[in-house]
């Protein structure tokens, strides 16, 4: 078995992106160069590691082993490197930090932002994903610090609360739901909405809270970004469900209509997590007290 970093690292990002293209990419391969580093994985160990599709790449049983196993061997090597860094220059560090779509837009670009100015031997891979991926990417070992609402499960992680992040739905001047002082979800599904784009995390969980109760939105356009999608409401595209963070800070909120939502996950609040904050490497310990609410 003859496996380097760059292979172990090739073949996470192959499964995290789901195909070998995106994963050669992210990992700063030719497509040819990827391919054949993961043939060669497999000729090491004499069985497949991956399942080829048309929709993508999955892993086998060997591969998830694999996985499983490479994510740790990365972590160690990690923490090595800055347990090393007293004795060495130029050190550098990565934190991986999984998060919600209002995260990543509303609260973190300017503490990350401030917490890569004081420590300039760092980086910060942040991803944006579902909470319930992100629960599973960290209790799987698959990344440092996680940023998810307390609409999912949270056993066999440790947390700390991070912000109050209420949705609310938004809606054109004069349109015929503003009659109503609240809503539920489904009372506006017969509706037209304007929606992030569809691997948002956010679009993702409100098609599935659509689901759970046996509907679907009918989304007419999709936009980049909460101001984009406040922007088409104001002018009469449709309805939205935007983090009343978002709202607040927008020049258009006094031309539109603010409704709160009855469902229990419109009432969220953010949490930070980590499978274990003690065995943390001590710069991801620096970034989650850097972000955790009255911590100066």
């Amino acid at each position: 078995m003859h496996f380097d970093f760059t292979d172990l690292r090739l073949f996470l990002h192959t499964l995290d992106a789901g195909n070998i293209t995106a994963g050669a990419d992210r990992s700063h391969l030719s497509l040819a160069a990827a391919s054949a580093r993961i043939r060669a994985m497999e000729a090491s160990l004499g069985t497949d590691l991956l399942q080829r599709g048309r929709r993508g790449v999955t892993p086998t049983p060997a591969g998830q082993a694999l996985a499983h196993h490479a994510r740790i061997l990365l972590q160690q090597a990690e923490r090595l490197q800055q347990d090393l860094a007293d004795y060495a220059q130029g050190v550098n560090g990565r934190i991986r930090l999984l998060c919600n779509t209002t995260a990543i837009t509303e609260y973190l670009p300017e503490a990350l932002a401030d917490f890569l100015c004081r420590h300039p031997n760092l980086d910060i891979d942040l991803q944006e994903l579902p909470s319930a991926r992100i629960t599973h990417a960290l209790r799987e070992g698959a990344a440092d610090l996680g940023i998810v609402s307390d609409a999912v499960a949270r056993e066999g992680l440790q947390t700390r609360f991070f912000r109050d992040d209420p949705l609310v739905l938004i809606l054109p001047p004069g349109h015929a739901l503003t009659e109503r002082p609240s809503l539920t979800f489904a009372q506006t599904l017969s509706h037209d909405y304007v929606a992030l784009g569809a691997a948002s995390a956010l679009a993702i969980h409100l098609e599935e809270q659509a689901l759970h109760i046996g509907q679907r939105m009918a989304v007419r356009m999709r936009a980049d970004g909460f101001d984009g999608v406040i922007r088409m409401v104001a002018h009469g595209a449709g309805l939205a469900i935007v983090p009343l963070a978002a709202l607040e800070r927008s020049p258009l909120k006094p031309r539109i209509a603010c409704r709160p939502l009855s469902e229990d996950w419109a009432r969220r609040r953010l949490h930070l997590c980590a499978h274990d904050i003690g065995h943390l490497p001590a710069y991801a310990r620096a970034l989650l007290e850097a972000l955790t609410p009255g911590t100066p």
